[in-house]
Protein backbone atom coordinates (compact mmCIF):
# COMPACT_ATOMS: atom_id res chain seq x y z
CA UNK A 1 0.00 0.00 0.00
CA UNK A 2 1.22 3.24 -0.99
CA UNK A 3 1.12 6.12 0.86
CA UNK A 4 0.56 8.67 -1.82
CA UNK A 5 -1.90 9.32 -4.57
CA UNK A 6 -1.69 10.96 -7.73
CA UNK A 7 -5.22 11.33 -9.43
CA UNK A 8 -5.23 12.15 -13.21
CA UNK A 9 -8.42 13.93 -14.67
CA UNK A 10 -8.89 13.17 -18.39
CA UNK A 11 -11.10 13.73 -21.28
CA UNK A 12 -10.11 12.62 -24.88
CA UNK A 13 -6.40 11.67 -23.54
CA UNK A 14 -6.10 8.84 -25.41
CA UNK A 15 -2.78 10.07 -26.98
CA UNK A 16 -0.59 10.37 -23.60
CA UNK A 17 -2.49 8.15 -21.15
CA UNK A 18 -0.58 4.77 -21.26
CA UNK A 19 2.69 7.05 -21.30
CA UNK A 20 1.64 8.83 -18.08
CA UNK A 21 0.47 5.74 -16.55
CA UNK A 22 3.70 3.92 -17.26
CA UNK A 23 6.17 7.68 -16.09
CA UNK A 24 4.13 7.31 -12.69
CA UNK A 25 4.46 3.96 -11.90
CA UNK A 26 8.13 3.02 -13.02
CA UNK A 27 9.12 6.00 -10.43
CA UNK A 28 11.32 4.99 -7.66
CA UNK A 29 9.14 6.52 -4.68
CA UNK A 30 6.39 4.00 -5.48
CA UNK A 31 2.91 5.97 -5.86
CA UNK A 32 -0.35 4.97 -7.38
CA UNK A 33 -2.57 6.71 -9.61
CA UNK A 34 -6.41 7.77 -9.92
CA UNK A 35 -7.97 8.45 -13.23
CA UNK A 36 -11.06 10.82 -13.07
CA UNK A 37 -12.37 10.13 -16.83
CA UNK A 38 -15.22 12.34 -17.94
CA UNK A 39 -16.80 9.74 -20.53
CA UNK A 40 -14.02 10.39 -23.25
CA UNK A 41 -15.35 9.80 -26.36
CA UNK A 42 -11.63 8.61 -27.52
CA UNK A 43 -12.28 5.74 -25.65
CA UNK A 44 -8.95 6.85 -22.75
CA UNK A 45 -11.30 4.82 -20.06
CA UNK A 46 -11.11 1.44 -22.07
CA UNK A 47 -7.26 2.22 -22.03
CA UNK A 48 -6.90 2.72 -18.31
CA UNK A 49 -8.82 -0.65 -17.96
CA UNK A 50 -6.33 -2.74 -20.21
CA UNK A 51 -3.53 -1.29 -18.48
CA UNK A 52 -5.21 -2.11 -15.17
CA UNK A 53 -4.44 -5.99 -16.33
CA UNK A 54 -0.65 -5.00 -15.54
CA UNK A 55 -0.89 -2.75 -12.86
CA UNK A 56 -2.94 -4.11 -10.56
CA UNK A 57 -3.85 -2.21 -7.27
CA UNK A 58 -1.96 0.76 -8.00
CA UNK A 59 -3.75 2.08 -10.85
CA UNK A 60 -7.53 2.86 -10.27
CA UNK A 61 -9.93 4.19 -12.55
CA UNK A 62 -13.55 6.46 -11.85
CA UNK A 63 -15.28 7.05 -14.71
CA UNK A 64 -18.02 9.77 -15.30
CA UNK A 65 -21.15 10.49 -17.38
CA UNK A 66 -20.54 12.80 -18.64
CA UNK A 67 -17.38 16.11 -19.14
CA UNK A 68 -18.35 18.07 -15.74
CA UNK A 69 -15.39 20.23 -15.03
CA UNK A 70 -11.81 19.78 -14.02
CA UNK A 71 -12.82 21.29 -10.55
CA UNK A 72 -15.31 18.71 -10.00
CA UNK A 73 -13.06 16.07 -11.31
CA UNK A 74 -10.63 16.38 -8.82
CA UNK A 75 -12.80 16.76 -5.81
CA UNK A 76 -14.43 13.63 -6.75
CA UNK A 77 -10.92 12.36 -6.29
CA UNK A 78 -10.27 13.78 -3.55
CA UNK A 79 -13.26 12.10 -1.82
CA UNK A 80 -12.02 8.77 -3.42
CA UNK A 81 -8.64 9.23 -2.02
CA UNK A 82 -9.71 10.12 1.88
CA UNK A 83 -12.39 7.20 2.00
CA UNK A 84 -8.81 5.23 1.97
CA UNK A 85 -5.60 5.98 3.96
CA UNK A 86 -4.01 8.00 1.32
CA UNK A 87 -1.54 10.70 3.42
CA UNK A 88 -0.43 12.59 0.33
CA UNK A 89 -2.67 13.26 -2.36
CA UNK A 90 -1.47 14.99 -5.88
CA UNK A 91 -2.73 16.55 -8.63
CA UNK A 92 -1.39 16.32 -12.04
CA UNK A 93 -2.15 17.13 -15.95
CA UNK A 94 -1.94 13.79 -18.62
CA UNK A 95 -0.35 15.87 -20.96
CA UNK A 96 3.45 15.25 -19.78
CA UNK A 97 2.87 19.68 -19.05
CA UNK A 98 3.79 18.12 -15.38
CA UNK A 99 6.82 16.11 -15.22
CA UNK A 100 6.36 12.91 -13.62
CA UNK A 101 9.64 12.75 -11.73
CA UNK A 102 8.87 15.85 -9.92
CA UNK A 103 6.09 13.97 -7.94
CA UNK A 104 9.15 13.14 -5.85
CA UNK A 105 9.51 16.68 -4.89
CA UNK A 106 6.43 17.35 -4.09
CA UNK A 107 6.43 14.38 -2.00
CA UNK A 108 9.42 15.51 -0.06
CA UNK A 109 8.56 18.78 0.56
CA UNK A 110 5.38 17.47 2.41
CA UNK A 111 7.02 14.90 4.15
CA UNK A 112 10.54 15.29 4.78
CA UNK A 113 9.78 19.40 4.70
CA UNK A 114 6.84 20.00 6.76
CA UNK A 115 4.89 21.67 4.01
CA UNK A 116 1.01 21.20 4.08
CA UNK A 117 0.87 21.96 0.54
CA UNK A 118 3.59 22.11 -2.45
CA UNK A 119 2.85 23.58 -5.10
CA UNK A 120 4.85 22.59 -8.51
CA UNK A 121 5.34 26.23 -9.19
CA UNK A 122 5.97 27.69 -12.70
CA UNK A 123 7.61 31.04 -11.34
CA UNK A 124 8.66 30.98 -7.84
CA UNK A 125 12.62 31.41 -9.44
CA UNK A 126 11.49 33.25 -12.49
CA UNK A 127 9.41 31.97 -15.95
CA UNK A 128 10.22 28.10 -16.31
CA UNK A 129 8.13 27.59 -19.13
CA UNK A 130 8.93 25.86 -22.26
CA UNK A 131 6.73 25.79 -25.62
CA UNK A 132 4.31 28.61 -24.70
CA UNK A 133 3.01 31.30 -27.09
CA UNK A 134 5.05 34.94 -25.00
CA UNK A 135 0.86 35.70 -24.66
CA UNK A 136 -0.30 32.67 -22.64
CA UNK A 137 3.00 33.12 -20.55
CA UNK A 138 2.04 36.77 -19.51
CA UNK A 139 -1.46 36.22 -19.24
CA UNK A 140 -0.58 33.19 -16.78
CA UNK A 141 1.95 34.59 -14.97
CA UNK A 142 0.24 38.40 -14.66
CA UNK A 143 -2.63 35.95 -13.02
CA UNK A 144 -1.15 35.04 -10.57
CA UNK A 145 -0.14 38.34 -9.70
CA UNK A 146 -3.61 39.79 -10.17
CA UNK A 147 -4.44 36.93 -7.33
CA UNK A 148 -1.53 37.52 -5.33
CA UNK A 149 -2.72 41.56 -4.97
CA UNK A 150 -6.51 40.84 -4.32
CA UNK A 151 -6.55 38.19 -1.50
CA UNK A 152 -3.04 38.67 -0.04
CA UNK A 153 -2.06 34.90 -0.61
CA UNK A 154 2.27 35.11 -0.71
CA UNK A 155 2.25 32.54 -3.91
CA UNK A 156 4.03 33.36 -6.94
CA UNK A 157 1.81 30.51 -9.27
CA UNK A 158 -1.91 30.75 -7.93
CA UNK A 159 -3.15 28.76 -10.66
CA UNK A 160 -0.70 25.91 -10.79
CA UNK A 161 -2.24 22.54 -11.32
CA UNK A 162 0.77 20.49 -10.02
CA UNK A 163 0.04 19.74 -6.29
CA UNK A 164 0.61 17.85 -2.86
CA UNK A 165 -1.42 18.29 -0.41
CA UNK A 166 -1.04 16.50 2.87
CA UNK A 167 -4.58 14.60 3.57
CA UNK A 168 -5.54 16.60 7.01
CA UNK A 169 -5.74 19.57 4.47
CA UNK A 170 -8.81 18.05 2.52
CA UNK A 171 -10.05 16.91 5.46
CA UNK A 172 -10.22 20.06 6.90
CA UNK A 173 -11.40 21.71 3.67
CA UNK A 174 -15.07 21.45 3.06
CA UNK A 175 -15.02 20.01 -0.50
CA UNK A 176 -19.13 20.11 -0.81
CA UNK A 177 -18.88 23.99 -0.67
CA UNK A 178 -15.83 23.80 -3.81
CA UNK A 179 -17.32 26.65 -6.03
CA UNK A 180 -15.53 26.64 -8.95
CA UNK A 181 -14.96 24.07 -12.01
CA UNK A 182 -12.13 25.46 -13.81
CA UNK A 183 -8.75 27.03 -13.32
CA UNK A 184 -10.55 29.41 -10.66
CA UNK A 185 -10.61 26.16 -8.67
CA UNK A 186 -6.71 25.77 -8.41
CA UNK A 187 -6.84 29.36 -7.25
CA UNK A 188 -9.89 28.75 -4.68
CA UNK A 189 -7.81 25.78 -3.29
CA UNK A 190 -5.18 27.54 -2.46
CA UNK A 191 -6.48 30.19 -0.97
CA UNK A 192 -9.26 27.79 0.92
CA UNK A 193 -5.66 25.93 2.79
CA UNK A 194 -4.17 29.85 3.56
CA UNK A 195 -7.04 31.08 4.97
CA UNK A 196 -7.08 28.16 7.62
CA UNK A 197 -3.49 28.53 8.02
CA UNK A 198 -1.75 25.51 6.38
CA UNK A 199 1.56 26.21 5.58
CA UNK A 200 2.05 26.51 1.36
CA UNK A 201 5.75 25.91 -0.37
CA UNK A 202 6.27 26.32 -4.02
CA UNK A 203 8.92 23.65 -5.26
CA UNK A 204 10.14 25.04 -8.50
CA UNK A 205 9.79 22.99 -11.60
CA UNK A 206 9.55 23.73 -15.64
CA UNK A 207 6.53 23.62 -16.81
CA UNK A 208 6.39 21.86 -20.69
CA UNK A 209 3.15 22.51 -23.12
CA UNK A 210 1.56 19.68 -24.31
CA UNK A 211 2.70 18.00 -27.58
CA UNK A 212 -0.14 15.41 -27.71
CA UNK A 213 -3.99 16.17 -27.76
CA UNK A 214 -5.94 19.33 -27.17
CA UNK A 215 -5.74 22.09 -24.31
CA UNK A 216 -8.99 22.26 -22.58
CA UNK A 217 -8.84 26.16 -21.63
CA UNK A 218 -11.65 28.61 -23.05
CA UNK A 219 -12.77 32.01 -22.65
CA UNK A 220 -15.64 30.79 -20.02
CA UNK A 221 -12.47 28.95 -17.74
CA UNK A 222 -10.65 32.34 -17.86
CA UNK A 223 -13.39 34.71 -16.79
CA UNK A 224 -14.59 32.75 -14.15
CA UNK A 225 -10.92 32.41 -12.73
CA UNK A 226 -10.91 36.70 -13.05
CA UNK A 227 -14.28 37.21 -11.16
CA UNK A 228 -14.25 34.18 -8.92
CA UNK A 229 -10.65 35.45 -7.20
CA UNK A 230 -12.78 38.49 -6.18
CA UNK A 231 -15.40 36.74 -4.91
CA UNK A 232 -13.88 34.94 -2.86
CA UNK A 233 -11.84 37.40 -1.24
CA UNK A 234 -15.35 38.72 -0.74
CA UNK A 235 -16.60 35.79 0.89
CA UNK A 236 -13.38 35.25 2.85
CA UNK A 237 -14.15 39.27 4.55
CA UNK A 238 -17.40 38.31 5.64
CA UNK A 239 -16.51 35.27 6.61
CA UNK A 240 -18.64 33.06 4.49
CA UNK A 241 -15.66 31.13 2.62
Amino acid sequence: MSDSLVIIPTYNEIENIESIVRAVLSLHKSFHVLIVDDNSPDRTADKVIELQQQFGNKLFLEKREKKSGLGTAYVHGFKWALARKYEFIFEMDADFSHNPMDLEKLYDACHFGGADVAIGSRYVTGVNVVNWPLSRVLMSYFASVYVKMITGMKIHDATAGFMCYRRKVLETINLDKIKFIGYAFQIEMKYRAYAKNFRIVEVPIIFTDRTKGESKMSNAIIKEAVFGVISLRIRKFFNRL
